[in-house]
């Protein structure tokens, strides 16, 4: 009963954000007040995320939130276990956010037009140009003081095995000269996808803020090696539990 409830709680909270939150955010990107317009979308992201994540009725462990650097954006860069992920990242992470999200959400009415107001790029992987696009835009995003979360591995592992990473998926963070937070959620594909994305179960989630890491405390000899120190902090961290 209490999934059924927050389930129809989160579809009436939609219909709210579709006709009264949406289009102030719109107002207050359109007359450039765009701090007021991001506490806005923080702040009914992280209600809504609540709302969501009460509807499985999991429970989320947060560490090392003492890692995010108090004053301006980052890029988080995630491992991407299920559809969950999103909304513990903008429920738990004390930063306005943007997301770079897959071409195939543009499809999806009301959240794709929330990814637009949150500042989210959309990627399409098979379209090369269409990328370099989408990085340039996430790169634009991040020099303007909104912190992104990018999901390497493109797509949802639907599991607790890592992924290799997207070559490319560090540079929005190393032209907009931001610190990169790697980050790392285990458990959050037990909610819907280990039942083959029909029925949701409460889980216990774990989300791990690793310790920023800064562009200029990298040599040029081993910048191109940093896609792999992330990805092997991601996977130290899923091992460790």
């Amino acid at each position: 009963m209490r999934k059924v409830l927050g389930v129809i709680h989160f579809l009436l909270y939609a219909i709210y954000v579709s006709i009264f939150v949406i289009p102030k955010a719109k107002k207050l990107q359109k007359e450039d007040r765009i701090q007021e317009k991001r506490q806005l979308t923080d702040r009914i992201s992280k209600r809504w995320s609540e709302v969501l994540i009460g509807a499985t009725g999991s429970t989320v462990e947060v560490k090392g939130l003492e890692n995010i650097p108090e004053e301006g954006p980052v890029l988080f860069v995630s491992n991407h276990q299920g559809y969950f992920d999103i909304p513990v990242l903008l429920l738990y992470l004390p930063k306005s956010l943007g997301f770079l999200a897959k071409i195939e959400l543009k499809t999806w009415p009301v959240i794709s037009k929330w990814l637009e107001c949150i500042e989210g790029v959309f990627i399409d992987r098979n379209d090369m140009r269409q990328s370099l696009t989408a990085i340039k835009q996430a790169t634009e995003t991040l020099k303007s003081g909104q912190s992104m979360v990018i999901f390497p591995e493109g797509t949802r592992s639907k599991s607790s095995e890592l992924s290799p990473f997207k070559p490319g998926s560090l540079r929005p963070a190393q032209k907009a000269n931001v610190p990169i937070v790697p980050i790392t959620i285990q458990n959050t594909y037990k909610i819907l996808e280990a039942n083959n994305d029909k029925n949701l179960t409460a889980t216990k989630v774990i989300l791990t803020v690793s310790p920023p890491i800064d562009f200029n405390d990298v040599s040029k000899d081993t910048s191109n090696d940093l896609i792999v120190q992330v990805h092997e902090i991601i996977k130290d961290n899923l091992q460790s539990s």
